[in-house]
């Protein structure tokens, strides 16, 4: 709101917006992704909250930095951008993708590693699923995302996998 007001007051150009998950390379080893594939390659158990159903948009950060292209250039001032691949996964889902990638990258290696799935007490007030309409960014800005969803997911264990070897 702060934002839009000098828009509205003082005529000041910008934009807002608004994304969903982004995961890839050199995202912050805390977080979700990045912390599943480091326990996994040290056999410690990964945390899931509750059950694991929990649904998160994930988009693959590359096409986050297009967008915001497409915004600062082609974006209408005053105006607020939603972000979204429209790529809706459950964590639990999430985690047995990832296990079965890295588990192909090791050629079956690293074994099933289902028991490493460890849930935890979900945190008060954790939203089951996070989503957003991006439309308009794709309508008015003509962007879309162009990574698809299981092949950005490869690429960033491939590339956590090397780093966190080490």
């Amino acid at each position: 709101m702060l934002v839009l007001s000098f828009y509205s007051t003082y005529g000041l150009p910008v934009n807002i917006s608004r994304c969903t998950n982004n995961y890839g390379m050199g995202q912050h080893g805390e977080k979700f992704i990045p912390k599943a594939i480091a326990h996994l390659l040290k056999g410690k158990a990964i945390p899931i909250y509750g059950d694991g159903r929990q649904i998160r948009d994930w988009l693959y950060v590359e096409d986050h930095c297009r967008a915001l292209g497409s915004i600062l250039f082609k974006g209408m001032p005053g105006e607020i951008y939603n972000i979204s691949a429209y790529n809706p996964v459950e964590n639990i889902e999430l985690i047995k993708l990832i296990i079965k990638y890295m588990n192909d990258m090791q050629e079956g290696s690293l074994g099933q590693l289902k028991h490493l799935i460890a849930f935890v007490e979900d945190r008060k007030g954790h939203d089951r699923r996070y989503s957003i309409n991006s439309e308009k960014i794709r309508t008015d800005l003509g962007w879309e995302p162009l990574m698809p969803f299981e092949k950005g997911l490869y690429d960033t264990i491939r590339w956590y996998g090397k780093d966190l070897a080490k």
